[in-house]
């Protein structure tokens, strides 16, 4: 069974940066038509929104408001997912979901999520 484990979160001053974490099992990293991996963050009361990631056969797409801050990346070999968060601001503060669906015929799959708060 996949499961997506995420680590990385915590309370950072803007302008400072965290790099989170999620570990996959149960699966590999081919993502075919219809699948993706990436990050999605919530903030109360929001509906959230997509923030990095890769559909399959895709590059790498990041939300407007984090381009040129945040990096995702993967590790097919330890089958890792990262988001690199540069230049952190208040706007940021939201739990940070990781999300898997390796096709358009298969279920997303999500981790528990990471709080992460941006305050002075």
């Amino acid at each position: 069974q996949v499961r997506l484990v995420e680590s990385g979160g915590g309370l950072v001053q803007p302008g400072g940066s965290l790099r989170l974490s999620c570990a996959a099992s149960g699966t590999d990293f081919s993502i075919s038509t219809g699948g993706s991996m990436g990050w999605y963050r919530r903030a109360p009361g929001t509906q959230g929104e997509a923030v990095a990631g890769r559909p399959g056969g895709g590059p790498t797409m990041y939300a407007d408001s984090v381009k040129g801050r945040f990096t995702f990346t993967t590790d097919s070999t330890k089958r890792m997912i990262y988001l690199q968060m540069n230049n952190l601001k208040p706007e940021d503060t939201a739990v940070y979901y990781c999300n898997l669906k390796k096709s358009g015929a298969d279920p997303d799959y999500w981790g528990q999520g990471t709080q992460v708060t941006v305050s002075s």
